[in-house]
């Protein structure tokens, strides 16, 4: 057995501003660092290692979820060094765990350098904001510097509802229900149901990942509530597609219709590797208007990006190339960097040939 202790592990993780933890069985422990995964000075990991380290941290009734299901999802606070979000699988028979990094001060808007448009939208009575993205694309520090902005600026009930919670508010201006999906409810949908009853003012839906859900954050957003989602979708018209795409083709023209009143914005971000370290954020933004409320309705949805290309200054939209062409004019990112992650890689690349 090797004397492994975790909490040295997750300090060192720290120290390296690494985001996350892997743990998996025939290799050693390796920390992911602006992106990229560095195995640590330690030795190979058996999964009887892992198996003694992870059961240790969890509860009986836990235990007995993993056993069930062969995954778990859960928070893990441990004094004096963090907060973590912590997802246990198995692969090939052994345990493995993924520990994520879940900062205890909380972002504000202007610490994550999100534009301007961001304060706008947070002041906003109802409608659905989304912020989609890969994993690993700080969606949930983005939601969390949202959140925050309301909470240091008006006197709101926020709920937010998380598998597990992540970012923890303090009651500043507004107070929060912190909500944990299998520990303070069943489900994401059944949540949303009952937070009809709770006299919310703001609602985060930490993923809707399903139909059941999806339907109700649209409700919810319908009746006078501003909530906030996200999906793993890498653009704005892929995230509407994604929505109306849950439904079958009978109930589609209605979802459509839900959409097209309730959506207030798409944040579709992407965390590049910076010049000179670290990561940085492109943001490719969707604010409904009248024009992309009736494309959303007439189910011309191939034709939003090109409303997003035009008038920026006077919209607050704009693509995800528009978002690179910036980073790469003010030297944050690299050409390659540029065309590596962006989604439309043609047009990226008449910029970067020019």
């Amino acid at each position: 057995m090797i004397d492994f202790n975790i909490e040295e592990l997750l300090k060192n993780m720290l120290t390296q501003d690494a985001s996350d933890l892997h743990l998996i069985s025939r290799t050693e422990p390796q920390v992911r660092v602006d992106g990229s995964l560095k195995p640590l000075d330690l030795p190979k990991l058996t999964g009887k290692d892992i198996e003694e380290i992870c059961l240790s941290l969890i509860t009986e009734k836990q235990k007995e979820v993993f056993k069930e299901n062969s995954e778990l999802d859960f928070a893990l606070v441990i004094p004096q060094i963090g907060r973590f979000r912590v997802n246990y699988y198995r692969a090939l028979g052994d345990i493995c765990a993924s520990f994520r990094t879940v900062l205890t001060e909380m972002p504000s808007l202007d610490d994550i350098d999100a534009p301007d448009i961001y304060k706008k939208l947070v002041r906003r009575e109802k409608g659905l904001i989304l912020v989609t993205g890969p994993t690993g694309s700080g969606k949930s520090t983005t939601l969390a510097a949202m959140l925050n902005e309301i909470n240091l600026t008006e006197n709101k009930h926020i709920i937010t509802i998380e598998d597990p919670v992540e970012f923890i508010h303090k009651n500043k201006k507004s107070i929060f229900s912190h909500r944990g999906v299998g520990e303070d409810t069943k489900s994401f949908a059944i949540a949303l149901k009952y937070a009809m009853r709770q006299d919310p003012d703001i609602i985060l839906v930490g993923e809707m990942r399903d139909k059941e859900t999806i339907e109700a954050a649209l409700t919810a957003a319908e009746t006078g509530h501003l909530v906030f989602g996200t999906l793993h979708t890498s653009s704005a018209p892929a995230t509407i597609n994604r929505i109306i795409d849950a439904f079958n083709d009978s109930e589609q023209a209605q979802i459509r219709a839900m959409i097209s009143t309730s959506l207030v914005a798409i944040i579709a971000q992407t965390l590049l590797p910076k010049i000179g370290g670290g990561r940085i954020a492109a943001s490719e933004i969707l604010i409904t208007n009248y024009a992309i409320s009736n494309l959303i309705r007439e189910d011309k949805i191939h034709q939003i990006y090109s409303l997003m290309q035009i008038g920026q200054s006077n919209t607050g939209m704009q693509t995800q190339t528009q978002a690179l062409i910036e980073l790469l004019r003010d030297k944050d990112i690299s050409s390659n960097t540029a065309l590596r992650y962006a989604n439309k890689v043609d047009e990226v690349l008449k910029v970067t040939q020019t």
